[in-house]
């Protein structure tokens, strides 16, 4: 029997920690999390600010009695202030505000991320809000309700930022969206996409300042902000929502462990450190991304659901490898809907990767089929050299979201463009057509 200490139990710990004591309840675990609550969905943030679901209560699929009721021992509201590796130690500070020193046979570091906060003038002004925690959603969607509210900046064009503009103007808010780079969701699409999105919210009257850079937040005499200040104008605003990007939560250890160059903690495939017996999971650890052979930095909860789920078998002396990521996603708004994996064109070129590409757009289904038939447009990413699949992105007001997952198959078994071109896929008119987008992208690649 050994005595496992997680540090954190959102989306990475949940699983890791019930991963454990579903399958090796002879072991003991001691949870210290510093917030109130767990495995809180942020991607609904966006919908439940929104007003297009009802309430919040669905956001959370665990919390502290679930865990309990497996047999973890669960602290709240409690820091882990220091780790001795060496006597294999934490210095944890109770939600009573009493100190201890536990002690660990193994340690999963589960310690998530935290909003990257901008270091300018005027940062501490009131109605300048994040979005991360659940308690971040709570003060924004308690504000919106204050009819003076009237103007929002939203900062950053990542998902979070497009999300959140969208429900911002669906509430009856001015909104500009501020941007550094001159492109929307620039992470995760390539330019001929981007644009169509850019397009549709500027259609439904959300304002673009694009290739922006904040210089300055102004305050009124009452200390609220009142203006954001660029490099290239000034918007009046009511309230800023900052979603510039995260950092990893890795102070933690970090003069002691290995990290990557954005101070995650590098794991290898089982999750480990690179001190025995210290595992790292989730935002606060690196990936091993399928699309370039090499370990990166993607902080999606379904990596971090999957994380937990390699680092709990090995902690328990059971030996798996993570199989890799390729960073699937997705993302709807104004029902248009957007899918993308891997590299895209333009990422490629980061990665010093030579890529080629193949695009097609065509109906969902057979002419024929008249209702709920509009276009698809694919395009697929493909290594020159030997011709392997690294990436694909989708667009579409239909729900073609299951084809990503054969992409990140394809990425995962390396399969080439040109075996995707014989791939057995099925017709049936009320689905798809007989030489759909998928085959044809394939047939048609250089």
């Amino acid at each position: 029997m050994s005595k496992i200490i997680v540090i954190g139990a959102n989306h990475a710990g949940t699983a890791c920690i019930n991963t454990i004591l579903s399958n090796y309840k002879e072991h003991e675990v001691v949870v210290y999390d510093k917030n109130n609550n767990i495995s809180f969905l942020g991607c609904g943030m966006a919908l439940w600010i929104g007003n297009q679901i009802k309430s919040s209560d669905g956001l959370f699929y665990s919390d502290k009695e679930k865990l309990e009721s497996l047999g973890a021992k669960v602290n709240m509201e409690s820091n882990v202030e220091k780790i001795d590796f060496d006597k294999k130690e934490v210095l944890v500070t109770l939600k009573d505000g009493s100190k201890i020193i536990d002690n660990y046979d193994k340690l999963v570091l589960a310690t998530g991320s935290r909003p990257v906060k901008l270091n300018i003038k005027g940062n501490d002004l009131n109605n300048i809000y994040y979005a991360k925690l659940f308690q971040d959603a709570q003060k924004v969607k308690a504000i919106t309700e204050n009819k003076d509210i009237k103007k929002v900046a939203v900062l950053g064009a990542g998902y979070i930022g497009v999300e959140l503009a969208e429900a911002f103007q669906r509430l009856g808010m001015d909104v500009v969206l501020i941007n550094r780079n001159k492109e929307i969701l620039a992470s995760y699409f390539d330019t001929e996409y981007n644009e169509k999105m850019k397009v549709l919210m500027e259609k439904n009257g959300i304002k673009m300042a694009l290739g922006e850079t904040v210089e300055e937040f102004i305050g009124d005499e009452n200390g609220n902000v009142k203006f954001v200040k660029t490099n290239k104008d000034k918007h009046e605003v009511d309230m800023v929502l900052s979603s510039i990007g995260f950092i990893p939560n890795s102070e933690l250890g970090r003069d002691k462990l290995e990290v990557f160059k954005n101070c995650a903690y590098l794991v290898n495939k089982k999750q480990e450190t690179s001190i025995k017996d210290v595992y790292a999971i989730g935002d606060c650890a690196t990936v091993y991304d399928l699309s370039i052979d090499k370990s990166n930095y993607i902080a999606l909860a379904t990596n971090a659901v999957r994380s937990g789920i390699v680092a709990a078998h090995n902690v328990c002396n059971t030996q798996i490898e993570s199989i890799g990521v390729a960073g699937s996603s997705a993302i709807c708004i104004y029902g248009l809907k957007m899918l993308s994996v891997g590299l895209t064109e333009k990422s490629s070129k980061l990665h010093d990767i030579e890529v080629l590409t193949t695009s097609f757009k065509d109906k969902q289904k057979p002419e024929f089929m008249e209702n709920n038939n509009p276009d698809v447009e694919i395009k697929i990413t493909y290594r020159k050299d030997n011709r392997q699949i690294v990436g694909a992105q989708l667009v579409s007001e239909y729900d073609m979201s299951g084809t990503i997952h054969l992409f990140s198959l394809a990425i995962y078994k390396k399969l080439t463009i040109d075996e995707l071109a014989l791939l057995d896929i099925f017709f049936m008119p009320h689905f798809n057509k007989p030489y759909n987008y998928i085959t044809m992208s394939a047939i048609t690649a250089k």
